[in-house]
C-alpha cells in the first residue's frame, strides 16, 4: 500500500462537496460507481491498480483506492442525507486479510502473505469520512430488498463496464424492479448509465482549491523530471535506444516524486516527432534533431501534469527548426490570450489556428487561401496540425470527456477550470507537400493553463518555453554537470 495518503492534505471535505453536487443533481436515483478491478497485463500478472477517475473524484482516497471497492450513493428524503443531500454514501470494500484469517495465505489479490498489510474498513472510513461496509454485503445494497421481500422501485444508475460483477448486479436488480411494476425498462438503462456518467464528467470541468493545489504539485513534479531529461541526453545520445533512456528518465521522477506517469510518455526524436502517439520510443536520439518530449507525472491523488518541450539535441535550433518553433510558440501565446473568463473553450483552438496557417501561407505551403484554410469546410491546414489544441486536465489527461459539448466544446471559460494549450506543426519526412528543408521536423509546446478571475494562469512557466531560453537552460545545464 502507498504510505502517502493524499485525503491527509485536507482533500476528504472536498470529496464530500463533490458528493453533495452530485446529489443534487441525481436525486431519487441510487447511484453505484466502482473503482474497477485488476486488469491482465499478460497470464496471471496483473497491471498495477489504478481506480476510476470517477471514483476516485468522489471519495479522494487516490492512490490508496482498493479493486473492487464499490461507492453506493442510497437516495433518501430531500435534506435527509449526508451534508443536508439526497442521498447517504456508503463504500463498499473488500476488508483486509491479514494473520488468522483462511485466505491469508490462499488469496493471491487480497491474502495479507501476497500484497502485504491492507488497511481496515474502520481506518478507511476515518480517513475518506465515508461509511464503510465489507463487499459481500453490495448485493443486499444494489437491490435494496424491502420488507416485504421485493426490491425498492428506484433507479439505478452505474458506471458500467468497470466492474462486470457490480454490472451483472445491477442488471439482475433492475428486471428484478421492472418485474415487479409489470413493465420493462432495458432500453433505458443505457441512459441512465449515460446520464451518471455525463454528470460525473462535468463535476469536474472546475477544479476546486485542492484539485488546484494537486495539479501545481504534479507540474511540480514534471518540471523537475523534464530537468533530469535534459541532463540525461548525453546518455540518449550514446545509447541506439535513446528515447527510451528520455523516458525512463523521466518516469524516475515520475515514480519517485510521486504516484506515477499520467500517461504513456511520448518521448520521440526527430521524423518521430511527427507521429503524434509515438510510445514506442525505441528510436536513438541524434545530434542535430529535435526531441519532442509529451509527458506528465501523477501525484498520489493522481491528479497529473501534461506538458510538452521540444528540445534542440544539440542544444541550438537550426534556422528552420526555430523558424518552426516560433510558429508554433506565436500559435501557443495567441491561444493563451484568448483563454480569458467569458470566451469560449472552443476560442483557444481557433486562435491558434489563425496563426498556423497564416504562418503556413507565409511559407507558401498552404494549398488555399487563409479564409478558405479556416473555413469550417476547408481545414487544409489540419494536415500539419490534426489535434485540438487544449483540452482540460485533472484526473484524467483528457479530462471531464463525457461533458456535453455545450459545457466542453462549447462552454463558457470560468475561474478554476484547468487545460491545456498545445499547438504544434508535423512535417514528416515523406510529406511531399512541403518544402524538403521542413521535412522531418515535429514539434509541439504544451503548457497547463488555469483560469482565474483575473485571466489565465500557466502553472508550468518555469519550463522555459522561448527558444533562447531554451538554449540557455541547456547550455546551464550541461555546463552544471560537466
Amino acid at each position: 500500500m502507498p504510505t502517502t495518503d493524499p485525503t491527509s492534505d485536507g482533500g476528504a471535505p472536498y470529496a464530500a462537496q463533490r458528493r453533495l453536487m452530485l446529489s443534487r443533481q441525481m436525486e431519487s436515483k441510487r447511484l453505484v460507481i466502482p473503482a474497477g478491478t485488476l486488469k491482465v497485463r499478460a497470464g496471471d500478472s496483473d497491471y498495477r491498480f489504478r481506480a476510476h477517475s470517477a471514483f476516485v473524484h468522489l471519495t479522494g482516497l487516490g492512490a490508496r483506492c482498493e479493486p473492487g471497492s464499490v461507492l453506493i450513493l442510497e437516495p433518501v428524503g430531500r435534506g435527509e442525507g449526508d451534508s443536508g443531500g439526497h442521498h447517504r454514501a456508503t463504500l463498499y470494500l473488500p476488508p483486509p486479510s491479514g494473520p488468522g484469517n483462511a485466505d491469508y495465505y490462499s488469496d493471491e489479490i487480497f491474502g495479507g502473505f501476497w500484497i502485504g498489510e491492507r488497511p481496515s474498513l474502520a481506518a478507511v472510513q476515518a480517513t475518506c469520512g465515508i461509511v464503510t461496509a465489507d463487499i459481500a454485503e453490495i448485493e443486499t445494497a444494489v437491490w435494496n430488498i424491502a420488507s416485504e421481500g421485493r426490491p425498492r422501485d428506484v433507479q439505478i444508475c452505474s458506471l458500467r463496464g468497470l466492474d462486470p460483477w457490480v454490472d451483472a448486479l445491477v442488471d439482475s436488480s433492475r428486471r428484478r424492479t421492472d418485474d415487479s411494476v409489470g413493465a420493462h425498462k432495458e432500453p433505458s438503462w443505457l441512459e441512465l448509465d449515460d446520464s451518471l456518467s455525463e454528470v460525473l464528467s462535468e463535476l469536474r470541468l472546475v477544479k476546486d482549491a485542492w484539485e488546484v493545489e494537486q495539479i501545481r504539485k504534479a507540474v511540480a513534479i514534471t518540471v523537475e523530471g523534464f530537468h533530469d531529461v535534459v541532463k540525461a541526453l548525453p546518455r540518449a545520445l550514446a545509447h541506439p535506444r535513446g528515447e527510451r533512456v528520455v523516458e525512463t528518465t523521466f518516469a524516475g521522477r515520475a515514480r519517485v516524486d510521486g504516484n506515477d506517469v499520467g500517461y504513456e510518455t511520448v518521448a520521440a526524436s526527430g521524423n518521430n516527432a511527427t507521429t503524434l502517439h509515438w510510445m514506442c520510443n525505441d528510436g536513438p536520439v541524434r545530434p542535430g534533431e529535435l526531441l519532442l518530449l509529451d509527458a506528465g507525472a501523477e501525484t498520489n491523488s493522481l491528479y497529473t501534469a501534461d506538458i510538452t518541450r521540444t528540445l534542440p539535441v544539440s542544444g541550438r535550433f537550426s534556422d528552420v527548426q526555430r523558424l518552426v518553433y516560433e510558429a508554433v510558440l506565436e500559435a501557443a501565446d495567441a491561444a493563451f490570450c484568448a483563454a480569458s473568463p467569458g470566451r469560449r473553450f472552443r476560442d483557444i483552438h481557433d486562435a491558434a489556428m489563425e496563426v498556423l496557417a497564416t504562418r503556413l501561407e507565409t511559407w507558401g505551403i498552404l494549398p488555399v487561401s487563409i479564409r478558405e484554410a479556416l473555413a469550417p469546410n476547408g481545414q487544409h491546414h489540419r494536415r500539419w496540425m490534426p489535434h485540438g489544441a487544449s483540452h482540460h486536465l485533472g484526473l484524467d489527461v483528457h479530462d471531464c470527456a463525457q461533458a456535453r459539448k455545450e459545457l466542453y466544446l462549447d462552454g463558457m471559460l470560468v475561474s478554476g477550470m484547468v487545460f491545456t494549450i498545445e499547438p504544434g506543426l508535423y512535417f514528416k519526412e515523406e510529406d511531399l507537400a512541403v518544402p524538403p528543408e521542413f521535412r522531418g521536423i515535429g514539434v509541439r509546446i504544451e503548457d497547463d493553463i488555469l483560469i482565474s478571475d483575473a485571466g489565465p494562469v500557466n502553472l508550468s512557466a518555469a519550463l522555459p518555453r522561448r527558444p533562447e531560453d531554451i538554449e540557455g537552460w541547456m547550455q546551464s545545464v550541461e555546463s552544471s554537470s560537466a
